[in-house]
């Protein structure tokens, strides 16, 4: 059986997820801090000092500079961090299940709560109408995709359908074709 996850791998998400948070807590001080220099600065100026238009001026460039940092540095950097250690916790203390199926194929990426994802199919068969159905299983996007060939048969272990470990049980038969042609 070949597992996806490691112990370590939510450690270093976790870790990850801090220095995120440093940088954005250190960034957030420093302007706070230029913030209450400034402001504490244009109070002691006397009225109708000249100085006071730049001194307003540097504190606005200051908090739109901070806006323009925030929004996208948690809005993108520490919110996909946080949605994957979201996803290994919920990987410790979630459910298994074991199954296996044949591998049908691959569909595009997708984003399934925060985190980029491939997505396999695999066949499963219904039990009420004896027909056969496909399962999406999504597969880590920041893990290499499992050497699976279509028709290969496979026993998974997922929680929530979301691939934690594989064993490839049966090698799909490849059909080769004869393409002998004769020289003359």
């Amino acid at each position: 059986m070949t597992y996806l996850y490691r112990d370590s791998d939510l450690y270093n998400a976790v870790m990850q997820r801090r220095k995120y948070l440093a940088v954005f807590l250190s960034v957030t001080f420093l302007v706070l801090a230029g913030g209450v220099t400034f402001v504490v600065l244009y109070s002691q100026l006397p009225y109708k000092d000249p100085n006071g238009g730049w001194m307003i001026a540097v504190t606005c460039i200051l908090v739109a500079l901070y806006i323009m940092f925030a929004f996208p540095f948690m809005g993108i950097c520490f919110k996909r961090c946080n949605n994957y250690c979201k996803m290994l916790k919920y990987i410790s203390v979630g459910l298994k299940e074991n199954f296996c199926a044949p591998f049908a194929g691959v569909e595009d990426w997708i984003v399934r709560d925060g985190v980029d994802v491939n997505v396999a199919t695999f066949e499963v068969k219904n039990i009420k109408r004896e027909e056969t159905m496909l399962r999406q299983i999504y597969v880590d996007g920041e893990k290499d995709f499992p050497p699976f060939e279509e028709g290969d048969t496979v026993r998974l272990v997922s929680q929530g359908n979301l691939l934690l470990a594989y064993e490839i049980v049966e090698k799909a038969e490849i059909a080769e074709t004869d393409d002998t042609t004769e020289t003359k």
